[in-house]
């Protein structure tokens, strides 16, 4: 135990400070914990969960708990998570109906239908990067 006055409230505040980081983290633990249980069992109230576990990282954050990475990782994997669950749920509907489209167009043309949907989605990509390679150059212009 210090005997210096300032030392003694030193400890004092250091105590304090440590007990509200420890609820914080606590809290934050708890949010997270609960999302993980809901969303490994497929509950519908995983998406809410997940708001709340991202709040209660905001606010730790926000308080200094955690610095402003960490709290940025622990979010986007929590959100990583749920993606998961949620494309692969989705996944096998989306086949089902492109499976559909295609067989109803089938009986008309095999190969068309197989140059279209080739011919879509090159365009698609191509347009994208386009896209990117002009913002770049406006960019650079705008920095300069």
């Amino acid at each position: 135990m210090p005997n210096i006055k300032s030392a003694i409230k030193r400890v004092r505040v250091t105590e304090k400070k440590t007990k509200r980081n420890n609820m914080i983290k606590s809290e934050t633990k708890t949010a997270i914990k609960k999302y993980e249980v809901a969303n490994s069992k497929g509950e519908k109230e995983a998406v809410e969960l997940l708001s709340e576990a991202k709040k209660k990282i905001d606010s730790a954050c926000t308080k200094g708990v955690i610095s402003k990475n960490a709290a940025s990782r622990k979010k986007s994997r929590l959100e990583k998570k749920l993606a998961v669950k949620v494309e692969a749920k989705k996944a096998p509907a989306k086949k089902a109906e492109k499976k559909v489209e295609v067989e109803a167009v089938k009986d008309e043309n095999k190969e068309s239908v197989k140059k279209t949907t080739t011919k879509k989605a090159t365009t698609a990509k191509s347009t994208t990067t386009k896209k990117t390679t002009t913002t770049k150059k406006t960019a650079k212009k705008e920095e300069k």
